[in-house]
């Protein structure tokens, strides 16, 4: 064979080798392509199925440090639509914060305005060059953030996501990627139609007057929590609490004053409990509480704790100081004791126990006996 058509052959095989690692290149691209429009899918599917705005959040973070690879995240959200602030509050994991510091940034922050205008990501360096001088970069330096992230819908900034540090793996760079950068706008994308459409319901499903939870949402959330206790055999407690005497406070010193009297009993209420209980107004001067995996000791502990605190705090009302006391009632969901089904059945369990309450003189708390009914 000359050396004419050996060199031939090898620049046939060469250019085929060459195609052919094009291809399979090409074919690994589509592939990871597709992989990542499922992984889209699948969160928008979890951001879509999650209406309450404390998990959902809890969902966001964790999914931003997963595609990431970040060792941390936080959110700032507005805790009400109203808000003059985006709040850190306990929207984190994995970060370390001051607990001496109170982390928020003004709606009317020149980081704000910015991130609205851009609609992009940025590390902490390019803002600094973007918005100089701005003091809510320092609060954001301290929280040490790889990447900034602004959840923004309709040129509005519904929340701000900040990036903690990189995890190293072998191979791959600690900086961001175009698409990676592209990557964590379209999980921002979806996570601020998420974060809006759950403060709307928030917001509907919240009594304007004490900021807790309306009946209709209370007796829902009760339902699925009751389900879970069912399958997982753990224990779930209502209380129920009324407040003592209040049509005097209207009676006396006028409407504005039982307000008064509302607001600060929901309001030791709601400090009382953990995040994962929820605390709701059942109707006039009436509140329940539920409280996930509380066995009935427990439960009696926090309605002595809420009552002991209501009677202890002075409310003062135009130049008045009063007393408040509730009278309360506990039930409990216990697969051998007290097996119930239903949040109604056990939402009128404490009922009945209030109404022992407040029978036998108010100012106290009576816990629902299912073997007598009473």
């Amino acid at each position: 064979m000359s050396a004419k058509k050996s060199n031939s052959s090898q620049t046939k095989r060469r250019r085929k080798s060459d195609a052919e690692k094009k291809e399979n290149e090409t074919i690994a691209q589509f592939e990871k392509h597709i992989y990542d429009l499922q992984q889209m899918l699948e969160i928008s599917r979890s951001f879509c199925t999650t209406i309450e705005l404390n998990p959902l959040v809890e969902s966001i973070l964790y999914i931003a440090m997963a595609q990431m690879r970040v060792t941390g995240a936080g959110v700032f959200v507005l805790k009400e639509m109203d808000s003059d602030f985006y709040t850190l509050s306990n929207n984190y994991s994995g970060i370390a914060v001051d607990e001496s510091v109170e982390y928020k940034i003004s709606i009317k922050s020149p980081l704000v305005e910015f991130l609205a205008a851009s609609n992009n990501v940025f590390t902490l360096d390019e803002l600094r060059v973007h918005v100089p001088g701005c003091s809510d970069l320092d609060l954001l330096e301290s929280l040490n953030p790889s990447l900034i992230v602004p959840l923004i819908l309709k040129n509005r900034v519904t929340g701000i996501l900040v990036m903690g540090e990189r995890i190293y793996i072998d191979g791959f760079s600690s900086s961001y990627t175009t698409y990676e950068r592209d990557e964590i706008q379209t999980i921002a994308s979806l996570a601020s139609v998420a974060v809006h459409n759950a403060s709307l319901i928030e917001q509907a499903s919240t009594d304007m007057m004490t900021k807790l939870r309306l009946k209709i949402f209370f007796f829902n959330a009760l339902e699925d929590k009751l389900d879970t206790a069912v399958s997982q055999d753990m224990p779930l407690s209502v209380l129920m609490f009324d407040i003592d005497f209040f049509k005097k406070f209207n009676d006396t010193y006028g409407h504005a004053c039982g307000d008064l009297v509302l607001q600060t009993v929901a309001k030791i209420v709601k400090e009382s409990i953990r995040e994962e209980d929820m605390a709701s107004r059942y109707g006039g001067e009436e509140f329940t509480v539920m409280l996930c995996n509380t066995a009935r000791d427990e439960a009696v502990a926090v309605a002595e704790r809420i009552r002991q605190k209501i009677e202890s705090t002075v409310v003062s009302y135009e130049g008045h100081d009063m007393k408040v006391t509730i009278s309360g009632g506990v039930s409990v969901y216990d697969s051998e004791k007290n097996p119930v089904r239903s949040a109604k059945v056990i939402v009128d369990q404490a009922d009945k126990a209030l109404y022992v309450s407040k029978k036998n003189g108010r100012n106290q708390i009576t816990v629902y006996d299912p073997v007598s009914g009473l």
